[in-house]
């Protein structure tokens, strides 16, 4: 029989190690895949030093893409921290870890993998209260710094959903209305032609993320926002 001191010990490591494997059971699959590229952010963020004004641009992969965001924020120092593929609960569940080690200006989210025609899609209401948690989650640390949600692109891969995503993208642009210092960068018309179809000549090959040109156009309709909301603080 062991003795209590040691049988005590044992219990409380096996609790922790219950408690451990019970944390990481609670995440769904569809989510921790992602570990890896959080645990990336968490290794940059120890060696990243960014200045207190910077923009933090949070999403998927049309952020984690932009090799030229730097350059195209310009003179606005950036944080880039999109992850490939993610969508709304992935960027909500991994909201605290990837933001709160920040200090920044203002943030701008972009995630655009809720209705892509999959059987899992979200329906917009779904989305968009994800999007609305978000952006509380953000509030409980950062209480005045402007949030922009950015504008779900039309592409050719996903034309079949495009009008489920526009009514994504009312609601976003309802819940910028509602909330105070939160704003959405309408950018979709600019991604249309005269006959209201995607540009597909702004998109790669896989007609879905953007290419160089595609990027300078974004770039530019976000900073304008940016200009117009940071400068009016200013």
């Amino acid at each position: 029989m062991l003795p209590p001191a040691r049988f005590a010990t044992i219990f409380i490591i096996a609790l922790l190690f219950l408690s451990s494997c019970t944390s990481t059971k609670n995440i769904p699959e569809s989510i921790s895949k992602w570990e890896p590229e959080i645990a990336a952010f968490d290794k940059l963020n120890q060696t990243e030093h960014d200045p207190d004004d910077a923009i933090l641009f949070l999403g998927s992969s049309s952020i984690r893409l932009w090799n030229t965001l730097g350059q195209e924020l310009a003179p606005y120092p950036v944080i880039q921290r999109g992850f490939g593929g993610s969508n709304s609960p992935a960027v909500l569940h991994y909201t605290k870890r990837i933001v709160y080690p920040h200090k920044f200006q203002a943030l701008v989210i972009f995630v655009a993998n809720d209705i892509t025609g999959s059987q899992n899609d979200l329906s917009p209401t779904e989305s968009t209260e994800n999007f609305r948690k978000i952006v509380k989650t953000i509030r409980a640390k950062y209480r005045q710094q402007p949030i922009f949600i950015v504008e779900i692109t039309p592409s050719q891969s996903r034309w079949e959903k495009w009008s489920l995503i526009k009514q994504d993208n009312v609601r976003l642009k309802e819940l910028c209305k509602k909330e105070k210092n939160l704003y959405f960068i309408e950018t979709a018309k600019s991604f249309l032609n005269e006959k209201s179809e995607p540009r597909n000549e702004l998109f790669r090959d896989d007609f879905l993320h953007l290419n160089h040109n595609g990027y300078k156009i974004w770039g530019k309709l976000i900073k304008a926002e940016l200009d117009k909301r940071l400068k009016s603080k200013g």
